[in-house]
C-alpha cells in the first residue's frame, strides 16, 4: 500500500504517544479507534478524518488543531486564529459581552492587516473605508467606553 501525503502526521503521533508513555493499543482504546487503524495512521497509510484526529488529540491531551495542520486539514494561520479565539472564549475572568467585544476588535485588526476571512471578501467593495480602525463596530466602541468607565469608578 502506498503512503499517503499526510505531512508528518504519523511520525508526530508516534512521538506524542511515546512521550505520553502509551502503547499503540492503549492510545487506540483511549481514542476509540482500532489498533490496526491507528497503526496505519502512524505509518502514513491512512488519512484519518477530523473526528478521529480530535479523538486521538483528546486521548493524547494535545491540540486537535495541531493535528489538523499536520494532516493538511487546516493551514497554520487558521490554527493560530482558532487557538486565539478559543483562549478568549475560555477566559473565566471576562464576561460574554467582553469576549464578544474582544473578538470584534481582533477581527477588525486582522482585516486591517490584510487577513480577511473568505466570508468577508465577498462583502468588500473598492469604495470600502481604508481608515485604520474603521472596521470597529460602534457597539465595540461603546462597550470599551463603558468598561473604561467601570474601571475608573471602583464603586460601580
Amino acid at each position: 500500500m502506498a503512503s499517503l501525503n499526510v505531512g508528518n502526521l504519523g511520525e508526530y503521533l508516534r512521538e506524542q504517544r511515546n512521550a505520553a508513555q502509551l502503547s499503540l493499543r492503549q492510545l487506540a482504546d483511549a481514542a476509540g479507534v482500532s489498533n490496526p487503524y491507528l497503526s496505519q495512521i502512524e505509518r502514513g497509510l491512512r488519512k484519518p478524518s477530523a473526528e478521529v484526529l480530535q479523538q486521538v488529540a483528546k486521548a493524547l491531551r494535545i491540540s486537535a488543531e495541531t493535528l489538523y495542520v499536520r494532516a493538511g486539514i487546516l493551514d497554520e494561520r487558521e490554527r493560530e486564529e482558532l487557538e486565539t479565539r478559543a483562549v478568549i472564549l475560555a477566559d473565566p475572568s471576562i464576561n460574554e459581552r467582553q469576549k464578544n467585544v474582544l473578538l470584534q476588535i481582533y477581527d477588525s485588526f486582522r482585516r486591517e492587516n490584510g487577513f480577511v476571512p473568505e466570508t468577508d471578501k465577498a462583502e468588500q467593495t473598492p469604495e470600502a473605508d481604508d481608515t485604520p480602525g474603521a472596521d470597529a463596530t460602534p457597539e465595540a466602541d461603546d462597550a470599551l467606553k463603558a468598561d473604561a468607565t467601570k474601571d475608573d469608578n471602583p464603586h460601580s
